[in-house]
Parts: C-alpha cells; sequence; structure tokens
C-alpha cells in the first residue's frame, strides 16, 4: 500500500460512545457518504501503553479498504 492510498484510508472523528472490549463508536468529522458513525477499536501500541480514550475524544482513524470497522490510531 503506497502512501497515497494510505492518506485516504485516515479521518479524524470524535468518539459518540464507549463500547464493551475497547470498542468506540466514533462519529467522523466529514462524512462522505452520510455515514452516521463507525465502529472502531483501538491499536495494539495504545493498548500496549495503556492510552485511554474517553467519550468526546477527537482520534485519529484508520479506515478498513473493506469497510467495517476502523482502527484507532492517535488520540488528537
Amino acid at each position: 500500500m503506497s502512501a497515497e492510498q494510505k492518506k485516504e484510508l485516515e479521518r479524524i472523528g470524535v468518539v459518540v460512545e464507549s463500547l464493551p472490549n475497547i470498542m468506540f463508536r466514533v462519529k467522523l468529522e466529514a462524512p462522505k457518504d452520510d455515514e452516521e458513525a463507525i465502529l472502531a477499536y483501538l491499536s495494539g501500541k495504545m493498548r500496549l501503553h495503556r492510552i485511554r480514550v474517553l467519550v468526546g475524544d477527537k482520534v485519529l482513524l484508520e479506515l478498513e479498504p473493506y469497510g467495517g470497522k476502523a482502527r484507532i490510531t492517535k488520540r488528537l
């Protein structure tokens, strides 16, 4: 995957709801397809360093190319 393709899959969102098993419902800031909220999980590095993510936090997401879930890679 090239750097350009990776940039397309990165989006910024706001955590709306905290779910069990380190899952979150995140609302994207600039939705393209009128998506209300997307399901996201914490990346391994964030789990390893025990970075807390709370409702209302702004986060950087890495979307999967096939849709479905996203990975939270950074807390902004």
